[in-house]
């Protein structure tokens, strides 16, 4: 089977987008199998890609898209908020719609994506979900910060569900964070039966931050949207963070909108990089 596709990358968290609607893939379950994912994720034998995204016809009539999202693990997602970015331009340069404000079904519920005068997208990412259950992770009790224990080491961690689990923890600099050996502990970690999204923090002032995020499934990128909407409201609700914040990324900046009330609001850049087509063998 030939697969046509767009490699696309919001602030470096680059993507696969294929586009089902306009070629055949299946209705249900996934399109690839999941070795198959993993291959084409790979940066050395495939395309290389921290998510795949699935662009597909709505279910139901209040929406104009269904949006899928994969790991180059294989394993599929509810969220990614520079994946949402990237979809809302793929489907005006596909010219599948010629909408500014696109509605998308994902496994999270309804997403409203906003494409402005200069191809910036702002994303509706909902409102946080503070409830352990609804994060998901173990815990007595909702709190501002968690306790989380393997071994000897023990970090303090804020947690928020975004239609994915995150954590944050908060750092003095964000270069010298160990990242490559905390984030696979904690992302694993038990008390996250899903797994969940790490995120370390500065705090450079109360409207900018430096991030850094290890996802599940794919390791450290060098932007995740989500996980920088995590971090704001997470210091936002540790009392320090203003309303709008300047998150900084290794990829580049992305920026946050929360008053407590309604959606967190992302705003930032989605940019196409190349179209091309590869042979692949279908799920079954």
């Amino acid at each position: 089977m030939n697969l046509r596709f767009t490699k696309m990358h919001g602030l470096g968290n680059d993507f696969m987008v294929i586009d089902g609607i306009n070629q055949p893939l299946p209705e249900t379950g996934l399109p690839l199998p999941a070795a198959e994912i993993r291959r084409l994720g790979n940066r050395h034998f495939g395309v290389g890609f921290d998510q795949m995204l699935i662009v597909q016809p709505a279910q139901g009539p209040e929406a104009d898209f269904r949006y899928r999202i994969l790991n180059a693990d294989g394993s599929e997602v509810s969220q990614c908020g520079n994946g949402a970015r990237c979809f809302a331009r793929f489907v005006r340069d596909a010219g599948l719609t010629d909408k500014q404000e696109i509605v998308v079904e994902t496994a999270a519920g309804q997403m409203t994506l906003t494409v402005t005068g200069d191809e910036q997208v702002t994303v509706d990412m909902g409102a946080p979900r503070w409830a352990p259950a609804d994060i998901p992770m173990t815990a007595k009790a909702e709190a501002d910060s968690y306790i989380v224990v393997s071994g000897h080491q023990a970090w303090e961690v804020g947690a928020v569900g975004l239609g994915n689990p995150h954590c944050t923890l908060l750092v003095e600099n964000v270069d010298q964070a160990p990242v490559e050996t905390v984030g696979p502990l904690l992302e694993s970690h038990e008390q996250f039966p899903e797994r969940v999204n790490v995120g370390f923090m500065q705090v450079v002032s109360r409207s900018e931050i430096r991030l850094r995020v290890y996802e599940r499934g794919a390791g450290e990128t060098l932007a995740c949207g989500s996980g920088a909407c995590a971090a704001v409201v997470i210091g936002q609700r540790r009392g320090l963070l203003d309303s709008q914040v300047t998150v900084h990324l290794p990829g580049g900046p992305l920026q946050i909108s929360y008053d407590g009330e309604g959606g967190i609001r992302m705003t930032g850049p989605a940019s196409r990089v190349y179209d091309g087509s590869i042979n692949v063998t279908p799920a079954e």
